[in-house]
């Protein structure tokens, strides 16, 4: 039975970072795992989340995401292997947290290539969060930190009204 139990831990963790298994795409998974949370954005807006249940949402999310990674990561003995995407998933929902709840187009065009580019970069402190800290923490918490850079250029863009 504990056996059971703890296989059935492991496919609900794995289903998680690999955001239903969109981290399995062999090309460019996190690119992937960014461009499948444009319809869970849709889907809570639609839903009607207030703002302090998304960032409930995204504390949850980071703090479960950050213990199963690490778990995960030790079970299997990699470092922030590719197919954890469930941190760019929470990226691009505190990206779009700046901006919150404003779901036009542009807005989540801009959410998907100003944190893709600020993700893959890894300006600093993003980069030494990445460099540094070797758990499940360091593997969601660089791209949190990128989402806070992408949120300020979102802002900025909305705040002077280039998008709209």
């Amino acid at each position: 039975m504990k056996d059971q139990k703890l296989l059935l831990r492991d496919k609900l963790s794995l289903l998680l970072l690999t955001f239903l298994g969109t981290g399995y795409i062999p090309y460019m998974p996190g690119t992937a795992g960014s461009l499948a949370t444009i319809p869970l954005i849709l889907l809570l807006n639609y839903l009607g989340i207030s703002f302090v249940g998304l960032i409930i949402l995204i504390v949850a999310l980071t703090l479960i995401s950050c213990f199963e990674a690490h778990r995960m990561q030790l079970k299997k003995g990699v470092q922030d292997p590719g197919w954890i995407v469930i941190d760019e998933v929470i990226g691009m929902l505190v990206t779009w947290l700046f901006i919150f709840p404003n779901t036009s187009y542009a807005n989540l065009a801009v959410i998907f290539v100003v944190f893709r580019i600020l993700d893959i970069l890894k300006f600093f402190p993003a980069n030494w969060v990445d460099k540094k800290i070797k758990n499940g923490a360091g593997t969601i918490l660089d791209d949190i930190v990128s989402a806070v850079y992408a949120g300020i250029i979102l802002y900025a863009l909305n705040y002077f009204h280039w998008l709209n």
